[in-house]
């Protein structure tokens, strides 16, 4: 696969009504961890809706090269035999992420599991991300490590005879450095652990729960510890992936910000460490229900129901951020259209995406005519209380979630909104234009 994608521009026209039922794609940090988990299971896993984004075929293929077999049988399902923790082959050839933050940081920790040595890479975005937060703990564990310029993809990765096990402190409240801990953790003696100040999304503890490791969570006074037993055997189990709430976000977002609009997004996860953009839009008067709620290989599910109503300005705080780094842009398109300022605080961690997000999206709102500031590591923004200006040229750079963002801004605007290059939406939404004009939104590519 070649990182190296054809530029697509796209243009959003103003739409006057959203309606119809549509499922989202398989969840993305889910698809990635069922692979990971899978190949260090014992036994065989089908795995069904799987996403089949640029990001996660990466994953797919780095396992493939270290002597994984996974075999394709079906749109979405996978079979994977396992090799067992500490089982992967030294793999022959570099193993390329492309954009996948997620795949890189998470394949990490498995790799330092491994007796073997191997060399990482991504594109030109990916290798611009800081990869520190994640090896540095990896290093404390026994891991030999060199970094490009101390700090960046590509690297060489060492894993020795037997890990050590740790109990690291993260620094940052984030879901792929503790995922990556506990990982390497399966192939340490006894308890390796991290504590964490904020909650992150638990989607390992789930999974890794669900193939039988002895995994604790236990709240301490401020944060929590979470601690996984090593050096023991994971069972493959057959796992079905929920539909990604990140992605549900977009259709979501346009759907309650346009007034009588009516849509479903059934089999989207709920997990309450995924779910702050939705407890957000609950704040600005969202009209959401939470329908057919159940669980699904350990994770909490539901159909949405979503009706379009005039929103309101809201302060979100920065403890939420956890539950919700990846929605921020496209709330700040939710809050351009609201009635009042919305004042969102603590966005230092989008500074790291795929790219600068917080300049990113002040920038965009800011060519279509919306009233926004920076004040530190807070993003303010005017509400339109009703349809914001538009008719701005955006920079995607290179970021799937800036490029869909705007996109769905386009559709709530009064002028059309064009954005420079798409092609990046496949990495973790296949089929985002079709749904969304299957929803009656007009996407066209421009004159």
């Amino acid at each position: 696969m070649s990182s190296q994608q054809p530029r697509r521009a796209l243009t959003a026209e103003p739409t006057e009504s959203l309606g119809g039922t549509a499922s989202v794609p398989g969840d993305k940090s889910q698809s990635h961890r069922a692979l990971l988990l899978s190949a260090l299971a014992i036994g065989e896993a089908r795995i069904t809706g799987l996403l089949e984004g640029e990001d996660v075929l990466r994953t797919a293929a780095a396992l493939t090269a270290c002597g994984v077999t996974l075999e394709r049988q079906g749109a979405g399902s996978w079979r994977v035999e396992g090799r067992g923790v500490g089982g992967l082959a030294e793999p022959a050839q570099v193993l390329d992420l492309g954009n996948s933050g997620t795949g890189a940081r998470l394949l990490l920790g498995v790799l330092a599991g491994q007796p073997i040595r191997a060399f990482v890479t991504g594109d030109a975005s990916l290798n611009r991300r800081p990869m520190r937060r994640v090896t540095d703990p990896l290093a404390q564990m026994g891991a030999s490590i060199s970094l490009r310029a101390k700090a960046y993809l590509p690297l060489m990765i060492q894993g020795p005879e037997r890990l050590l096990p740790i109990l690291y402190e993260s620094p940052v409240a984030s879901a792929q450095v503790k995922s990556a801990v506990l990982l390497a953790g399966l192939a340490a003696p006894g308890q390796t652990g991290v504590i964490e100040r904020q909650a992150t999304r638990d989607h390992s503890e789930r999974l890794l729960r669900y193939l039988g490791a002895a995994v604790t969570v236990e709240e301490l006074e401020e944060g929590r510890r979470i601690l996984v037993t090593g050096e023991q055997e994971l069972l493959a189990r057959d796992i079905t992936v929920v539909s990604d709430p990140s992605s549900a976000a977009f259709p979501a977002v346009a759907a309650a910000s346009l007034p009588g609009a009516e849509v479903t997004l059934p089999g989207v996860g709920i997990n309450p460490l995924r779910f702050g953009l939705f407890e957000s839009l609950a704040e600005m008067g969202a009209d959401i229900t939470l329908a057919n709620q159940r669980e699904v290989a350990g994770e909490p599910v539901a159909d949405l129901q979503i009706r379009g109503r005039r929103l309101q300005g809201i302060t979100v705080p920065a403890d939420r951020a956890p539950s919700m780094i990846d929605e921020y842009p496209i709330l700040a398109v939710a809050a351009a259209t609201a009635k009042g300022s919305t004042r969102m605080q603590g966005l230092a961690e989008l500074r790291v995406k795929e790219s600068d997000r917080l300049s990113a999206v002040a920038a965009g709102l800011a060519a279509n005519g919306v009233a926004v500031t920076v004040s530190g590591d807070d993003l303010i923004v005017e509400g339109a209380d009703g349809r914001p200006p538009g008719g701005g040229l955006v920079e995607s750079q290179m970021d799937h979630r800036i490029a869909m963002s705007f996109l769905v801004l386009g559709l709530l605007a009064e002028r059309p909104v064009t954005l420079d290059d798409t092609s990046f939406i496949e990495t973790s939404f296949p089929g985002f234009v079709e749904l969304m004009r299957s929803l009656g939104g007009r996407l066209e590519s421009p004159a």
